[in-house]
């Protein structure tokens, strides 16, 4: 009897342990899964590397920490916070920056690119974020060009490769010597100030925040809207990537619909 009653008590505790033992084991998974559920959260957001040519303000430029600073680095970053993404800027010369995208060494380009047909063909664009136009600086006395066909026989600066170079090359001619091409448009411009050419060609955004912050230098600007239709500027990524062109479109259309747009563009465009 007494041997009966060991084993049936050995039984109960037994069967006590094994239950209790089931029941740590059920509650495993949610506590694993209540553990990793931070860490999923939390995640790093994916972080692409941005090539800007850092001499085109108020669009990109050095501040004194020789970091990328301006416009279109604003309305990048703004537009990466709301897209879920994060973004790190890289001083890119234009001449050579479109190869880096090319070549996987950039994943999106945001330095004032107008969207073009012909760029279309090697890359992919967001939705536009800026529309410009190109505008005329000439000196302060200049007083024979008050349209673009009156640059007809003189000789122009402009940026190398850009939609100011090109109107000017329908005008006066693609090989034609009075183009003076420069690597960047505040070369253009000071190539202007010392007498070397009679006039400068340019996106409005850049020429006339040149003009107006330096008055010593005496130039003026001349617009002709009649010669010169709108551009749109776009990010760019390599052609084919419409993951990250996604991101930035829905940051966009987020920055645009909250008021964060038009905050960052009355800082930089405001007339002062």
């Amino acid at each position: 009897m007494k041997q009966t009653r060991r084993t049936l008590l050995a039984g109960l505790l037994l069967s006590a342990f094994a239950l209790t033992a089931c029941g740590k084991k059920a509650e495993a998974p949610a506590e694993q899964a209540a553990s990793s559920a931070p860490a999923q959260a939390t995640a790093a957001a994916k972080e692409y590397l941005v090539g800007s040519d850092a001499s085109y303000a108020p669009f990109e430029f050095l501040n004194d920490k020789k970091e990328v600073q301006g416009f279109d680095v604003e309305v990048l970053t703004a537009a990466a916070e709301k897209g879920g993404f994060k973004v790190k800027f890289v001083n890119t010369p234009w001449e050579g920056m479109f190869a880096t995208l090319d070549q996987g060494d950039r994943d999106l380009l945001a330095s004032a690119i107008t969207i073009t047909d012909e760029r279309k063909k090697n890359m992919d664009f967001s939705d536009p974020y800026f529309e410009a136009r190109q505008l005329i600086a000439v000196g302060k006395n200049v007083t024979d060009v008050k349209t673009f066909q009156d640059l007809k026989n003189k000789k122009v600066a402009v940026q190398t490769g850009t939609t100011g170079d090109e109107v000017v090359q329908k005008l006066l001619g693609k090989t034609n010597p009075n183009i003076k091409r420069f690597e960047s448009m505040p070369l253009a411009l000071k190539e202007l100030e010392n007498g070397g050419v009679d006039a400068a060609v340019g996106d409005n955004g850049v020429v006339s925040n040149y003009v107006i912050n330096n008055p010593q230098n005496g130039l003026a600007t001349v617009e002709d809207t009649k010669s010169f239709a709108p551009e749109y500027y776009g990010f760019a990524a390599k052609k084919g990537n419409a993951e990250v062109l996604a991101k930035v479109n829905a940051g966009l259309k987020a920055i645009k619909a909250d008021g964060t747009y038009d905050a960052i563009y009355k800082k930089y465009f405001a007339k002062k």
